[in-house]
């Protein structure tokens, strides 16, 4: 059984899934980040707030909290201003992964057309093949009068 566990884990898909769970955590706090310090400020001041997490209606005639922290404690609410912010990150998150997706699949595409062209590069020549071929094209010079032939190799 012992043996069966490392060779699942030793698995390439395994690892890159440990990775990629690991890369997307590290990820998602860039994408909060740049959401809540920059794009959040940027679309409440344009909205008429800084925050839309205190965006609540009270579902209580007790609750008469100014924030949502407090109003909960006070009683029952609906929170909208908070699922807008969720919302907001969601689609800046899908719209990121949409775009590296889409480099990916465009560089993708670059190396299969690449491939399928057999547009390699030749290999250069080696020294030796460069030398014989300088020489046979001096040879060609010499026994041609017309050409001048070179008084240093």
């Amino acid at each position: 059984m012992i043996n069966e566990f490392k060779s699942f884990i030793a698995r390439g898909n395994v690892m890159d899934l440990a990775v990629g769970v690991i890369i997307g955590g590290a990820f998602g706090g860039i994408v909060k980040s740049l959401t809540d310090d920059v794009i959040m400020p940027v679309v409440g001041a344009l909205f008429g707030g800084f925050d839309f997490s205190n965006y609540f209606i009270p579902l209580s005639s007790a609750v008469n909290a100014p924030t949502l922290a407090a109003a909960r404690a006070q009683g029952a609410v609906f929170a909208y201003g908070n699922f807008i912010t969720v919302l907001i990150n969601f689609l800046i998150l899908a719209w990121i992964i949409f775009l590296m997706v889409k480099g990916v699949n465009f560089v993708r595409h670059q190396v299969e057309h690449h491939e399928k062209t057999g547009a390699t590069p030749p290999a250069p020549p080696t020294a030796d093949v460069r030398l014989l071929t300088e020489i046979r094209d001096l040879l060609a010079k010499k026994d041609d009068p017309a050409a001048a032939v070179p008084t240093k190799l």
